[in-house]
């Protein structure tokens, strides 16, 4: 932050930057109350040279305190830190108001080796921009812009807070007032791709580092893996059984015996190898039981010899509570003085304390030796039988014995007989899982068989339902035929009789549109094809209709019969744009009342 780079220790910005002021160096070395010396102790000022603007002896300056450049006594935080004038070969920076509020700067990139400089002179070239920031640390690449404003990338993230203190600086080429040649820096952090990327992989880098030092660290407290087991074999098998028969290898050959057995390597052939394996580890059970006889014994004779030493401790403890009870009497308490006398009932309190904690556990080990006798007591009776029919169970162990070999001979055989059966069954199941696999075969044809013919049943019921629909409407074409011949039939027959009667009649007649049987047909046939269709038709529709009755009708007959008939026939159109479309539409009842 601007804070920051303002408040840096003298140490972290070592910048040679000269001065043209003899006593600035005086001035600033008395300000921290410090001699003007020089590095090897001689005075300051004689030794100043001005044709080079710097001391001899003297390490590069800091801008912060010029003239220093040893380490000096932390500055207090609440003091801000003085700016002076840098003076460098080709140009002149003033320091900014210090009253005035720091630059502001962005939030700085991770990484960040790349500042912006803005405010530059028009004049100003690359030769004056390294040599003001060359003094802040080494300097890569200079991209500088025709609009007064460059790039700079340093070597190291550190360079980076030394270039941001000299934010706000006037800057003057030469001793010249001109307005190019004049300018006020302005410099903050930049955001670079090279920045980013060095700074990703030193990132990436750490976490490689960290990764191989916990894995280090992990496989450090990692327990060893055990030994592998090695396959059975008949020398193994021999090895192993030598081994049981050793009560020191007896652990490491009994955990080989359970992998081989839960690795399958039992089989008819090594059947009596492993059982003679596991009747030798059988016949360490005794030595168990004798050893934890043997340690359960010790332990008693551990119990008795804690139980004495601890009765003797409780006597001296009785004695010293003793010796602190008389002494707390009058005939000796008197000629004691009063720190004496604290200190010794101070030394009574914790030895009664001591004791009666050491009584107690004497106490508890008692009780508890009681309870044990007591269990003894109720378990006399059966001990008493024991004795009496020792010498029976002798006899009774041997028999077992025998008893336990020809059982593992008969577990052996039927070890053998549940083998071949398994192998037979094994046979058999083969044989099954191929009829089941078949029979599911034929169970998925004859489901696939079913659906189909179920689908060819609803089509079959969908085509009936068709041909019903087309039954109905040709009887009422039929129908609706007869009809119209009946009314021709009855129509000329009314002609014929009132010919002759009414001249008025034939006059009509003759002036009729309709002038043949076929017309008056193709009118009923016309009006009844119509009247079904309510929203009317078009001329090729109704001609299709017609042609399929007698296919010697053509549109242009129709359409002039329809036309001449106007009470009748209607014609409209319907639609719009390029779907505009002519329809014929049946208005006989309407003409009906009209004429």
């Amino acid at each position: 932050s601007a804070d920051g780079g303002r408040n840096l220790s003298l140490d972290s910005i070592p910048m040679g930057l000269p001065m043209s002021d003899p006593t600035a160096w005086a001035t600033a070395m008395n300000n921290l109350g410090m001699a003007p010396m020089g590095m090897t102790g001689q005075p300051l000022l004689p030794d100043f040279d001005p044709a080079l603007g710097m001391m001899t002896g003297i390490p590069p300056i800091n801008p912060m305190m010029p003239g220093l450049g040893i380490v000096p006594p932390p500055i207090p935080p609440d003091m801000p830190a003085v700016k002076e004038i840098i003076h460098c070969k080709s140009c002149t920076l003033f320091p900014p108001n210090p009253h005035l509020p720091p630059p502001a700067t962005r939030e700085r990139p991770p990484g960040c080796k790349t500042v912006f400089v803005g405010g530059l002179p028009e004049n100003g070239t690359e030769q004056i921009i390294m040599e003001v920031f060359e003094q802040c640390g080494e300097v890569i690449a200079i991209r500088k812009s025709k609009k007064n404003f460059c790039h700079i990338r340093f070597a190291e993230e550190f360079m980076v807070d030394k270039a941001l203190y000299l934010s706000g600086y006037r800057i003057r080429l030469g001793s010249s007032t001109d307005k190019k040649d004049t300018g006020r820096l302005h410099v903050d952090f930049a955001q670079a791709r090279d920045d980013l990327y060095e700074w990703e992989c030193k990132q990436r880098m750490l976490a490689r580092e960290e990764r191989h030092r916990r894995r280090l660290a992990e496989e450090r407290f990692r327990p060893p893996s055990p030994p592998p087991v090695v396959h059975y074999s008949d020398h193994e098998c021999s090895v192993v059984a030598e081994k049981l028969k050793d009560d020191t290898k007896f652990s490491e050959a009994i955990q080989t015996l359970l992998t081989w057995i839960e690795r399958g390597e039992v089989n008819r052939r090594t059947a009596n190898n492993f059982y003679s394996m596991i009747q030798s580890a059988n016949s360490h059970i005794r030595r168990l039981v004798n050893e934890k006889a043997a340690h359960e014994k010790e332990m008693e004779e551990a119990k008795e010899k804690f139980k004495l030493a601890l009765s003797g401790i409780l006597v001296q403890f009785e004695q010293i509570v003793a010796v602190y009870h008389s002494a707390s009497k009058q005939k000796a308490w008197d000629h004691f003085t009063k720190a004496q006398r604290k200190n010794i009932s101070v030394w009574c309190k914790q030895a009664e304390e001591i004791r009666n904690i050491h009584n107690d556990e004497l106490m508890g080990i008692r009780r508890e030796e009681e309870m044990e006798m007591s269990d003894e007591e109720i378990a006399d009776p059966s001990e008493m039988k024991e004795t009496e029919e020792s010498a029976l169970v002798s006899q009774v162990e041997a028999l077992k014995e025998e008893n336990d070999s020809l059982r593992w001979q008969l577990d052996a055989y039927r070890n053998e007989v549940e083998l071949l059966k398994q192998e037979h069954g094994k046979a058999t199941r083969d044989e099954d899982t191929t009829k089941e696999q078949q029979m599911k075969l034929l169970q998925q044809a004859l489901q696939g068989m079913q659906k189909h013919l179920l689908k060819v049943q609803e089509e079959y019921k969908k085509r009936e339902a068709e041909l019903e629909k087309v039954k109905e409407d040709k009887l009422k074409v039929e129908a609706l035929l007869e009809n119209l011949k009946e009314q021709e039939s009855s129509t000329s027959r009314v002609c014929a009789c009132n010919q002759e009667k009414e001249c008025p009649m034939e006059k009509t007649l003759s002036n009729s549109p309709v002038k043949s049987e076929r017309e008056v047909l193709l009118v009923g046939i016309i009006s009844t094809f119509l009247h079904v269709h309510p929203f009317g038709a078009s001329i090729e529709y109704i001609c299709s209709y017609l042609q399929r009755l007698d296919s010697k009708i053509c549109t242009a007959e129709v359409e002039v019969l329809m036309t001449r008939l106007q009470n009748t026939f209607r014609q409209e159109l319907s639609g719009v744009g390029a779907s505009l479309e002519k329809r014929w539409k049946f208005c006989g009842f309407d003409g009906l009342k009209m004429t």
